[in-house]
């Protein structure tokens, strides 16, 4: 059996030799591609982490200043509450929360003020070191005051506000 390469087999190696090129050349190209691609996805992926790197300290620096700025701050409302007038306020406060805690619960007053007065001082403690920060600002929004209107000042209020609208409605 001899070979012999004849026109036609020419002509079909030159169309598998075509074909095979022109799938060579397309896998390279995809290949390229990918890779221009994959070179483009890990510029971003580290300019994203150098960004967030860069924020992060950012927060870090903002956190430790702002822990400062709390601490200085708890120093100054703890030098204030020495003073004289502003220990009276505290007192003041204190007295007021323990007795609208006593109207709430009074079935034996000695023992359930002195409870009443001593869950007063935790709260405000708790409050002045910053634990309470909500009911800060709820009392900011709705109150404006810091201290707790007494029973007799608002039954006070109530009596003048129906007073003035009873002249008003004559």
């Amino acid at each position: 059996m001899t070979l012999q390469l004849n026109y036609t087999h020419a002509w079909a190696f030159g169309i598998g030799l075509f074909i095979g090129l022109a799938l060579l050349f397309s896998a390279l190209r995809s290949h390229w591609k990918t890779a221009r691609e994959l070179r483009r996805f890990k510029k971003m992926l580290n300019d994203k982490m150098d960004l967030e790197s860069k924020q992060q300290s950012e927060l870090t620096k903002d956190r430790d200043r702002l822990k400062g700025e709390n601490e200085n701050l708890r120093l100054q409302v703890a030098r204030l509450n020495d003073r004289q007038d502003n220990r009276a306020n505290r007192e003041l406060e204190i007295y007021a929360r323990a007795e609208k805690q006593m109207n709430i619960s009074a079935p034996g007053f000695a023992p359930a003020w002195e409870i009443a007065k001593a869950n007063a001082l935790s709260s405000l403690t708790e409050e002045e070191k910053g634990n309470s920060f909500p009911q800060r600002i709820f009392r900011k929004l709705v109150g404006g005051n810091n201290a707790v209107a007494l029973p007799a000042e608002a039954a006070s209020k109530a009596q003048s506000t129906n007073h003035t609208q009873a002249e008003s409605a004559a």
